[in-house]
């Protein structure tokens, strides 16, 4: 199987890079499976029901969140309607919407998704992820029902998301980490057949910090006072995320690459 995942789309112009890019990605590389991670479409902050809407027409399969998942209030309904859409496993236990979902391909083949947010630096203590993902993986072998299985690991710390990656290794067939909007160079397939990327990185503008307009982070920096509201970069986007094939038997990975299309950053993505 062939598996696109992409970092968080950042604003008006992540969602440009998706719908940009995505629809030839999808054709170029016969892509079987796409997951974006959303948590910051809608002006930098949550997911709309509208602009999840623009993702799912671009060619996403699946959109995950994190802890900005409800900040748009009209997603604490549209969860409920859109399955497509995946919220943390261990946001909240009467958060609406599901922490996982067992997707059809478009081919007939099926894939898991999984969502958990990390607890280390975060700005509320979030339920366990590591109890959280297990029972999900217990109930859901890989190479079983599941030809292929997806963990997003929402969280600030490498550390946490590593972990998780050990933790998941031969149950998983993709552990990757979102949050903190800047791609990792670590890619790399673990001994037990899963592929792990500590960060996808985002899809957004690059000339920023961490996707937001340079000029009231950096006054915040340098004199510990705000002044405005934080908005997101509108330059020209870059999207980031991870490619993985997988054996449909089994469920391992066996190939990954860094993806990066468009935008300032150096472009990556499978050659062939």
């Amino acid at each position: 199987m062939r598996i696109l995942f992409l970092g968080d789309v950042m604003g008006r112009a992540g969602r440009a890079a998706v719908t940009e890019h995505l629809p030839r990605l999808r054709d170029e590389w016969r892509l079987d499976f796409v997951v974006i991670n959303g948590e910051n479409a809608s002006n930098g902050m949550g997911l709309s029901g509208d602009h999840a809407k623009v993702l799912f027409d671009a060619g996403a399969d699946c959109v995950t969140l994190g802890d900005h998942a409800f900040d748009q209030k009209d997603m604490l309904q549209h969860i409920e309607s859109d399955s497509r859409i995946i919220r943390p496993l261990n946001f909240a236990k009467n958060a609406p919407g599901k922490g996982y979902r067992l997707f059809n391909t478009r081919g007939g083949k099926k894939v898991l998704v999984v969502q958990a947010l990390g607890q280390v630096f975060m700005k509320r203590a979030f339920d366990d992820p590591f109890g959280a993902v297990e029972a999900v993986l217990q109930k859901h072998p890989r190479g079983g029902l599941a030809q292929a299985i997806i963990v997003d690991m929402h969280c600030e710390a490498t550390s946490e998301k590593m972990a998780m990656g050990h933790f998941c290794n031969g149950k998983a067939s993709l552990v990757v980490g979102t949050h903190t909007h800047i791609p990792t160079g670590d890619a790399q397939i673990l001994e037990g057949g899963t592929a792990y990327l500590t960060d996808a990185g985002m899809c957004g503008d690059y000339d920023s910090v961490i996707g937001m307009d340079k000029a009231e982070p950096m006054r915040r920096f340098l004199t510990g006072m705000p002044k405005g509201r934080f908005t997101p970069a509108n330059g020209p986007a870059t999207l980031s995320g991870v490619y993985v094939e997988t054996d449909d038997r089994t469920g391992a990975a066996t190939r990954v690459e860094m993806v990066r299309q468009g935008g300032r950053l150096q472009q990556a993505g499978p050659a062939d």
